[in-house]
């Protein structure tokens, strides 16, 4: 998309950026220092845990010394539930290899390891933990603060986040600790109650309790497949407690030997065990179960954790959701300890692990706590991860990291009020609760949306949800926190619901981080007031988006009466509270310097290259013009262009344009749409007839093509320079006047807010676009030529830019629009021009074509261009 095309420039910038990068590339593989591998070493490690102490476990580990010979301080590393240590044994490599003692071991009830799981119990995988501290004190690998003190931190995800917090409660020995989307407290990530009352009021997460404790008890979570006997007590027979072949045995065992195992929970504790069969009889905590799992929670041991905390934790998250990081985060700052939080785009529902990137924020925070300040190593108070788009070159998503100095909690820095509109409406819990909608599956969230963050796949039933929503948003409204929001329950006896925040676009909803809210209400005839609040997010809500607020009776990740019933459900209050945090701001920087210096030294070569390519090669400064053609914007005659391949791909074609039109250029894929405005813009020469912009034969570099303007192929920018930068460097290599750029005008087409100083590679495939047709629009070319301008748009933003284009070429400018949209050329265009196969097949006014006739369109509303088109192209 050039307003001056120079074909050999475009050439020479392509060439330049290709070799810039492959040098930096060579040099960076040749002079890079490689990891040295580090091989770790197998042990078995005997502990003495249970409540006296006297239960003996055997721990199977693994210890990698540090590449730089030590003593070197030590990392702790624990897996997820149902992992063992092969699960973490690359990041303990990667560790090692940067100069880190790291021992990895299968936690009780796990792997090779024996004893029985206590889902990380002060009584049990926390005294084994402090005892691990203890062997690592004994290695002369290991850097010591003290006699019997070593150096060292902890990390996990998950099952092995929480042993990190819980391990530094209890053991004063640990210096600094980075847990990764893991709980605060295990009965309120179970039993979840949005409505404040706490988990004895809660909604049972069935679902992820039945992959806990059902998965691990009947032997299909946990162990290395290979023939040892996980989850054994080492006092125990073999086959008392687990299985000892995972998933392959349990398919292989006779049906009542699973059965059996499945009601013992073979793995678990018998005092965990039976607190699960109870709470999942009967869909709802006791105070014993409570108790139980907050006693292995990091709830209950407040003011305990005082040592320097990188809380990491996952959006996606449905398990554990953000409410959790926040928690223990405001916890452990209360102490004065230095915390940070990080929000990554994964979780346990999917979306993208960021695994180099977790990788580098957790060595870096124990390159600053545990060597002593060696490098900074830290990063801001609060980070979190956004959707950047796509890549132009690869199409991939681009993650995109926003930081602020603060951590505001989850009520955000400051708080925005959105109206919501609904009449009162009932609600029906289905017989048995089912069939349920969905929010999210345990397991399968990734799978149903494909791994994105922006969005999570739902579904409300009919007759089981009540629907409010706003108008459509003047501007859009980032959320980064917890939404609020006052409802009242009309009926009698208890009401079991799932409130969620969709933002919706036309047809289209989407459910930030498939993330609902579930509460138990006594319901009321005169209705019972109550305060839901909603998952935190991070979400952009798009200015023409809606708010939509649904109340549901079911979900099928959860436990619903089973009884059915009616309530009313009303609005509490008329409007919704969603927290900002403004100050969040991606940097214009990248990763490294030189990364981002290789496409600016790009372009300086590139711009000599052009400028020596240019000497004693201008375009002819006039002579082939017709004064007859002079005010018209375009005339082709006659137009033809074969392939090398000796394919026709234009032939005899033949069209007129005039002022304050908008042309629709229409055809199915191969017609030449894009080979003909590749000829109108001087990239390719034609092989017949001649193509004349107000009257000036187009040739490459011709004076005239200053007054078009184009976007054709796609959007293509400078990642690391902000909108606007890119703008104003475009329009400075037309060699133009600043004050002919029109840029204010540009800038309001573009419609981007803040986001227009944010780097490019943060946009969204839609920001681009719409920046990309603001760049066409730089200096109000007479003649504008867009090829597939709504690609990436949502229905509000199409909508804006159908009323842009007619009131563009109201002004006496000219807009050709290619496109396969054909209802939005048909509201947008006020005459057409369809090709196929190289040829003109029609040309005229819209309202003319439409009066050819074709089928009629919905309740006899007559033709659509639709119909017509296909009409014309044999199609029908």
């Amino acid at each position: 998309m050039h307003r001056m095309t120079f074909a050999r420039g475009r050439r020479a910038l392509a060439a330049a950026i290709t070799l810039a990068v492959l040098v930096a590339g060579a040099l960076l593989w040749a002079l890079w220092p490689s990891p040295r591998a580090v091989a770790g070493t197998d042990v078995t490690i005997t502990v003495m845990d249970g409540p006296a102490g006297d239960q003996r476990v055997r721990l199977d580990a693994t210890f990698f010394p540090p590449a730089s010979g030590g003593p070197a301080p030590a990392v702790l590393l624990a897996h997820g539930f149902g992992g063992s240590k092969e699960s973490v044994r690359p990041t303990a490599e990667r560790l090692a290899a940067r100069g880190y003692a790291v021992l990895t071991w299968s936690a009780r009830g796990f792997g090779r390891s024996t004893g029985e799981i206590a889902l990380n119990s002060p009584d049990y995988e926390v005294k084994d933990v402090r005892q691990l501290i203890d062997w690592l004190a004994k290695r002369p690998e290991v850097r010591l603060d003290a006699p019997g003190d070593p150096r060292v931190g902890i990390a996990g995800a998950s099952y092995g986040g929480a042993i990190a917090l819980m391990t530094a409660a209890y053991d004063a020995r640990v210096d600094a600790i980075a847990p990764q989307s893991t709980w605060h407290d295990l009965a309120d990530a179970l039993f979840p109650d949005a409505g404040g009352r706490g988990p004895l009021n809660g909604v049972f997460k069935k679902m992820w309790a039945g992959i806990f404790f059902g998965g691990a008890g009947a032997g299909a979570a946990g162990g290395d497949g290979d023939g040892a006997a996980p989850g054994r007590r080492e006092d125990a027979p073999v086959g008392q407690t687990g299985l000892s072949g995972g998933l392959p045995e349990l398919l292989g065992a006779l049906p009542e030997d699973v059965a059996e195992r499945l009601v013992r929970c073979g793995r678990f504790h018998p005092e965990i065990c039976e607190m699960y069969h109870t709470v999942a009889s009967t869909g709802r905590a006791t105070k014993e179960a409570v108790e139980l799992l907050r006693r292995s929670s990091p709830v209950s041991v407040p003011g305990r954790i005082r040592i320097p905390t990188l809380i990491i934790h996952g959006q996606r998250d449905s398990l554990f959701p953000l409410s959790h990081a926040d928690a223990n985060a405001l916890a452990i700052a209360a102490t004065g300890a230095p915390v940070e939080v990080v929000w990554i785009d994964g979780g346990h529902d999917g979306g993208d692990a960021e695994t180099d990137y977790v990788f580098d924020r957790t060595a870096g925070w124990f390159d600053r706590w545990l060597r002593g300040g060696t490098g900074d190593g830290t990063g801001a108070a609060f980070t979190v991860t956004r959707d950047g788009g796509r890549d132009p070159g690869t199409r991939q998503r681009v993650l995109v990291h926003a930081s602020a100095d603060r951590y505001p909690g989850l009520s955000g820095s400051g708080r925005t009020t959105v109206a919501l509109s609904g009449p009162p409406q009932p609600v029906a819990n289905p017989p048995g609760g089912s069939p349920a909608g969905i929010s999210s599956l345990p397991g399968l969230g990734g799978l149903l949306t494909g791994g994105s963050t922006a969005s999570g796949f739902a579904l409300d039933m009919p007759g089981q949800a009540a629907v409010f929503q706003s108008e459509p948003l003047a501007r859009a409204v980032r959320v980064t926190g917890s939404p609020s929001v006052t409802l009242r329950v009309h009926g009698t006896g208890e009401a079991t619901l799932f409130v969620k925040l969709y933002e919706s676009a036309g047809s289209a909803s989407v459910l930030p981080a498939g993330l609902a809210a579930p509460l138990r209400v006594a319901a009321t005839e005169a209705g019972t007031p109550v305060t839901v609040t909603l998952p935190a997010i991070d979400h952009l809500f798009e200015a023409g988006s809606r708010l939509r607020l649904v109340v549901s009776t079911t979900d099928m990740a959860y436990a619903t009466p089973a009884a059915p019933a009616v309530h009313r459900i009303a609005l509490g209050s008329p409007e919704v509270t969603l927290p900002v945090h403004a100050a969040l701001t991606t940097p214009a920087g990248g990763p490294d310097w030189w990364l981002w210096a290789l496409p600016v030294a790009a372009v300086v070569i590139a711009a000599a290259l052009l400028l020596t390519g240019r000497r004693g090669t201008a375009a002819p400064q006039g002579g082939d013009t017709d004064p007859e053609l002079a005010d018209v914007p375009l005339v082709i005659r006659g137009l033809g262009k074969r392939y090398r391949n000796g394919e026709q791909a234009v032939a005899d074609l033949s069209f007129r344009v005039e002022r304050g039109q908008v042309l629709g250029l229409l055809g199915p894929n191969g017609a030449g749409k894009t080979t003909t405005l590749r000829m109108l813009m001087g990239l390719i020469h034609p092989d017949e007839g001649e193509i004349r912009i107000f009257g000036t034969r187009v040739t490459p570099g011709a004076p005239v093509l200053s007054r078009l303007g184009s976007f054709v192929e796609g959007p293509g920018f400078l990642p690391h320079l902000s909108g606007r930068d890119n703008l104003e460097l475009y329009w400075r290599a037309t060699g133009r006047p600043p004050g002919d750029a029109h840029l204010e005008e540009a800038l309001e087409i573009a419609g981007l807010g803040d986001a227009l100083d944010r780097p490019v590679r943060t946009y969204s495939q839609g920001m681009r676009q719409r920046l990309a047709i603001a760049q066409a629009m730089l200096g109000l070319p007479d003649l504008l030529v867009l090829d597939e301008p709504t690609n990436g748009l949502d229905p509000p933003q199409i909508a804006e830019m159908r009323k842009v284009l007619k009131a563009y070429a109201e002004r006496g400018r000219t807009v050709i629009i290619s496109s396969h949209l054909l209802a939005e050329v048909e509201q947008t265009c006020s005459h057409v021009v369809v090709m196929h196969r190289g040829r003109l097949v029609s040309a005229g006014p819209v309202r003319e074509l439409l009066k050819r006739g074709g089928p009629a369109g919905a309740a006899g509303a007559g033709p659509r261009l639709e119909d017509v088109f296909l009409e014309l192209i044999g199609e029908r």
